[in-house]
C-alpha cells in the first residue's frame, strides 16, 4: 500500500474514504456563505423519473436541489450531508425537506431503497480515486433495479487558472485536476475517469453546460443522467 502526506494527514491508497475525502470541518465553517449553482433540468428528471419517485440526494449540502425537486412536484425526496451546519441551513430555509446528517462512508439505507440518485458537484468533493469508487458503489447499492443516477460535475477545465492549479498540486495528489483552495481539496476530471465509474450504468443523457461557482468563476461542467445495469 502506497501512502503520501497531505495537509498534515498520512492518506493510504486502497478502497475506503480517507480523510481528504471527508471534509467537514471545511463545509461547517463555509455553510452560511455558499451558494451553489449547478441547475437542475426540468425536463430530463420528468422524462426519466416519475414525480412519485423515492430520490436521494446524495451530498445535499443546504438542500437547494431538493428544494427545487419539490418546487416541480417531487415529495419523496431525502438529502444527506455531512455538514451539520449545512443541514441546518436547509431546514432553516425550507422545512418541508428531509435533510439528514451522515458520516460520508455508508449511507444508513438498505439496498435497492431510491429510484433515483443525485450527485449534484459531489464527485469534486471526494478528490480520490477510492473515494469516488466508494460513493458510486453506495449509489448503485441503494438504487433499485432500473434506478437513475444524476451527475452534475466538473470536467478538467481548460482556462489557465485551472491549468496551472492542476499542475501546482499535481505531484503532491499523484492525479492533475486536484487542487487545493481555501483550505480544502477539490478535484476536476478527465471524462474517461467519469465514463469508468458509471460502467455499470447506461448512460441516457448527456450534455455540457456552462455555470458560475460556488467561489464566482466561469466554469464548464457536464451532466449526466444513466440507468443502473442489472
Amino acid at each position: 500500500m502506497k501512502q503520501w502526506r497531505s495537509m498534515g494527514t498520512i492518506l493510504t491508497i486502497g478502497f475506503e474514504m480517507r480523510d481528504v475525502d471527508i471534509q467537514m470541518e471545511y463545509w461547517d465553517r463555509v455553510a452560511s456563505s455558499k451558494h451553489f449553482t449547478h441547475p437542475i433540468p426540468a425536463s430530463a428528471f420528468q422524462k426519466f423519473i416519475p414525480t412519485t419517485a423515492k430520490i436521494l440526494d446524495y451530498g445535499c449540502g443546504y438542500g437547494r436541489v431538493c428544494s427545487n425537486l419539490f418546487d416541480i412536484g417531487y415529495r419523496n425526496v431525502t438529502g444527506i450531508d455531512i455538514s451539520g451546519e449545512m443541514i441546518r441551513r436547509g431546514r432553516l430555509l425550507n422545512s418541508n425537506l428531509d435533510l439528514r446528517i451522515f458520516d460520508g462512508k455508508s449511507p444508513d439505507f438498505s439496498d435497492c431503497s431510491f429510484d433515483a440518485c443525485l450527485a449534484v458537484a459531489l464527485l469534486t468533493c471526494i478528490p480520490s480515486d477510492s473515494g469516488q469508487e466508494q460513493v458510486v458503489s453506495e449509489i448503485y447499492r441503494v438504487l433499485k433495479s432500473d434506478g437513475v443516477i444524476f451527475i452534475s460535475d466538473y470536467p478538467l477545465q481548460r482556462d489557465l487558472r485551472n491549468i496551472n492549479r492542476y499542475k501546482q498540486f499535481e505531484e503532491e495528489y499523484r492525479t492533475f485536476g486536484v487542487f487545493q483552495t481555501e483550505g480544502a481539496v477539490f478535484r476536476h476530471h478527465e471524462m474517461g475517469k467519469i465514463y469508468k465509474l458509471l460502467r455499470k450504468f447506461e448512460i441516457v443523457l448527456e450534455k455540457t453546460i456552462k455555470v458560475n461557482t460556488m467561489n464566482g468563476h466561469d466554469a464548464d461542467i457536464f451532466q449526466i443522467m444513466a440507468r443502473k445495469k442489472v
